[in-house]
């Protein structure tokens, strides 16, 4: 399922491609043998969005590294050519056109790509964390609201 912090849900969607425990375990350890202190995960997309996880949720079973959705490669407006896909968390965690991961300590450098009020350093679905000021309901209506403002953004963006 797809979560998006705006209230919204996509059910039963069949992403594919590598889960990013695998990729960790298999790839970054053997070869860039990272030290026990990497705590955080950037995610970079190819126009520069970024967004960090927690190790141990991107290290969940069902976080992906996607490049199909229901059996076909990704589509541009999917995330194509690769995806972040990490259910547990609001879709905006999901960076597209991934270009980029880093493994960082801290997050000294690290800058959001929202405001700080709409930041949440997990952005878990299970716990409505939609932002780390105001309590759930209120994110909830004040999303629900700006739904129509984000669908024309996202229209807008795919004519480019």
């Amino acid at each position: 399922d797809l979560h998006c912090v705006t209230t919204w849900t996509r059910r039963q969607l069949q992403w594919s491609g590598v889960r990013f425990k695998d990729f960790y375990h298999q790839i970054v350890l053997p070869q860039a043998e990272p030290d026990g202190e990497v705590r955080f995960v950037i995610f970079t997309a190819g126009d520069g969005y970024r967004r960090y996880f927690v190790l141990d949720d991107a290290l969940a079973d069902d976080v992906l590294l996607a490049d199909r959705l229901a059996g076909a490669p990704l589509t541009w407006q999917h995330g194509a050519p690769l995806r972040l896909v990490a259910p547990a968390h609001y879709g905006f965690r999901s960076a597209k056109h991934l270009q980029r991961i880093e493994f960082c300590k801290t997050l000294q450098h690290y800058r959001s790509p929202t405001t700080h009020w709409t930041e949440h350093p997990r952005a878990r679905v299970a716990f409505e964390e939609r932002g780390r000021v105001l309590p759930a309901r209120l994110y909830r209506c004040l999303y629900r609201a700006a739904i129509p403002l984000v669908r024309w953004w996202y229209r807008r963006a795919e004519q480019r």
